[in-house]
């Protein structure tokens, strides 16, 4: 990306390729800045005459940008009398971010255009109350700058432009913005994507890469971390791909160690090869490429070595951002967002970036999801590889570590890709109920600040009395499997990374509510007259009545029973959505559908179980809450030993003749 003489492209306008339509608010916006707080600068007030101030205020209409008006990835066409504002998600220049982590003061803004009709600047601020800054008319060919500073955006706040045009098509050739020229200029990264048996959305990712040479350029080498048995290599055009990426693509064949198996071989990689970062990719995904530049030109200013991560838009729903930055609550050691205005499904064609004041304020997160993060090597090398915790929780304890060591992570908007969301997963449930609640707590081992880990004990409690009230008996033998680990101490992390998910499996058979039916008429219809009364309208019980709730729910379901019936014939069918613990509890037996809409399964009450379960759940809290410190010291002993290089490799196979030489 070449900018002005002593200037360098930090992020250019964009817009979606053919397949994106259905993402057209988060880069271009019709109509004029209306409907939204707006305040002249103190310049456009001492010049009242320049007819381009009055532009913007024209009418007040919402509607989409014209697909057809998209002449290419940078180039778009205003028609007559029509306005379109660049101040979109991935558009707009976050210019906030720029100002707490880099050097930046100064940043120019280089529009070229042809045609006539007039650009206006404007800035808004961390209330999200916006300010008109300057414009220019243009006619025929022409390239304009802005000189902006940015020193004003301590706690949030963007710049964008918008094109108007008078007379005739004006036609936007392209933009960009520009700054300083970064101190490293010859960085790379190694892009990495971890899969498991989703060969599809991985070769989609890799072509997308290879559609954009610019991408590649700032690529020492594009990995695949293949653990799964459907091979993205054996698949129908990969060699094609592969041709077209050249020596810089290479796959990695390993056992299934998760995805902190994965992601910690990338790491690895990018350091044996001596890349500058390595960029964490997941496999479902599908990327905005332009957001690996962004993040490369971001990183190399940063003031001090930096992680930088992308936000997530759900991939069902493209236009509604689901993650924009991730916070831990240090007392129940469980995500929180990191102000409490924040949405967390906002749909930005229902309310674009103008409109929404939250948007402006600067987000400082802890961790960075690794759905697309790049890590400094730097940084990998001063605080090592991640826990080997195979999912769940290791992106978030090391950001949490280098938290610790003095890096920090940012979140920056502009940089992005979809992703399906947590709401369309069952994540909580089943398998990967162990790596939830071990790794969870292992973190708070880790780095929770408060006696004995806070609340998170409490909760982990609470949680297996909702899963055991909702007959959830194969998610809550995991928790409890779980936690019986935890306590053997750290040395069972990295022995277990290949073999854990095949013993869980196993124990599928004795668990009814652990075994999926495609068709639900593989399940007995429920009798007429079976179900409970008003059971799918039942509410949550009040935080006030809460342990009265549970402790009669408990006991009803340890003395009653359940009916011959019920175990022959389920009550009822539940979809998903009413699938909440204290709707299910009701039940003595029910099918219940999954998140992803693909199958069931059948949930029948145990009272043996139920006793057993929560007795033992009962008793690890108790030792865990005795043993806590001493457990506490035991993990974080052992820590620099279990990210370190040479223990990771032996978790890979390596043999020391394999390192590559950088």
């Amino acid at each position: 990306m070449i900018g002005s003489p002593g200037w360098a492209t930090l992020q250019r306008v964009i817009f979606p390729p053919e397949s994106g339509v259905d993402t057209m608010s988060l880069y271009a916006d019709a109509g004029p800045a209306a409907g939204i707080r707006f305040r002249e600068s103190d310049e456009s007030a001492r010049n009242p005459k320049r007819a381009e101030d009055k532009l913007q205020l024209v009418g007040s209409s919402q509607r989409e940008v014209h697909f057809d008006d998209l002449l290419s990835r940078f180039s778009l066409r205003v028609r007559s009398g029509e306005q379109i504002s660049l101040g979109t998600y991935f558009n707009a220049f976050p210019a906030s971010y720029w100002r707490r982590w880099t050097h930046l003061r100064e940043v120019r803004l280089v529009v070229e255009t042809s045609g006539h009709g007039s650009i206006t600047v404007y800035k808004s601020n961390a209330r999200g109350t916006i300010q008109r800054v300057d414009g220019r008319r243009v006619d025929g060919d022409s390239r304009t700058e802005f000189d902006l500073s940015i020193k004003p955006f301590g706690d949030g706040g963007w710049y964008w432009f918008d094109l108007a045009s008078s007379r005739g098509d004006l036609i936007l050739g392209e933009a960009r913005w520009e700054g300083a020229p970064t101190e490293r200029p010859l960085e790379s990264a190694t892009i990495q994507i971890t899969t498991m048996n989703k060969p599809d959305f991985c070769l989609a990712n890799v072509r997308a890469l290879a559609e954009h040479p610019e991408v590649l350029e700032v690529a020492r080498e594009v990995l695949i971390v293949d653990q799964g048995t459907v091979k993205v290599a054996d698949q129908p055009g990969f060699a094609e791909v592969a041709a077209s990426i050249g020596p810089k693509l290479r796959v990695i064949d390993q056992a299934n160690l998760g995805g902190s198996g994965g992601f910690a071989r990338g790491m690895y990689e990018a350091v044996e090869n001596g890349s500058d970062y390595v960029l964490l990719l997941d496999d479902d995904v599908v990327v905005e490429p332009e957001s690996v530049l962004r993040m490369m030109a971001f990183s190399g200013r940063c003031r001090k070595p930096t992680i930088v991560g992308g936000h997530m838009f759900d991939l069902y729903s493209r236009s509604t951002l689901y993650s924009m930055g991730e916070t831990i609550d240090s007392r129940r050691f469980s995500p929180s967002q990191p102000h409490q205005d924040m949405q967390m499904r906002h749909d930005f064609s229902v309310s674009n970036l103008r409109q929404t004041p939250w948007l402006h304020r600067r987000v400082d997160v802890d961790y960075n999801g690794w759905w697309m993060c790049l890590i400094p090597t730097s940084v990998i090398r001063d605080i090592g590889l991640p826990l080997p915790l195979f999912i769940k929780w290791d992106d978030s304890e090391y950001g949490l570590r280098a938290r610790a060591a003095g890096y920090r992570t940012v979140s920056l908007p502009g940089a992005a890709l979809w992703h399906i969301s947590w709401i369309d997963k069952d994540d909580l449930v089943g398998w990967q109920a162990y790596f939830h609640n071990r790794n969870r707590l292992i973190t708070a081992l880790l780095h929770s600040p408060h006696p004995k880990g806070g609340s998170v004990l409490r909760e982990s409690f609470q949680e297996d009395v909702k899963h055991l009230v909702s007959l959830q008996y194969f998610t809550a033998q995991n928790r409890l499997t779980a936690r019986a680990d935890l306590m053997s101490g750290p040395s069972h992390l990295h022995p277990s990374l290949a073999t854990k998910l095949a013993s869980i499996n196993k124990l599928r058979d004795s668990f009814p509510d652990a075994q999926l039916h495609e068709d639900i008429d593989d399940f007995p219809a429920p009798s007429l007259g079976a179900g409970l009364s008003g059971q799918t309208e039942s509410q949550m019980p009040a935080k006030k009545d809460m342990v009265k709730w549970g402790l009669t729910t408990v006991a009803r379901q340890l003395l009653r029973q359940p009916s011959a019936a019920s175990l022959e014939r389920p009550q009822a069918y539940l979809a998903h959505v009413d699938n909440r613990w204290f709707r299910t509890a009701q039940f003595d037996s029910v099918v219940v559908s999954n998140a992803e809409g693909t199958a069931a399964s059948w949930y029948k009450r145990d009272p043996g179980k139920l006793k057993a379960m929560l007795s033992q759940s009962a008793l690890q809290h108790a030792a865990l809450y005795k043993n806590w410190d001493a457990l506490a010291a035991d993990y974080r002993a052992a820590l620099a030993d279990l990210v370190s290089v040479e223990t990771w490799r032996r978790s890979f196979g390596l043999a020391e003749e394999e390192r590559r030489p950088r």
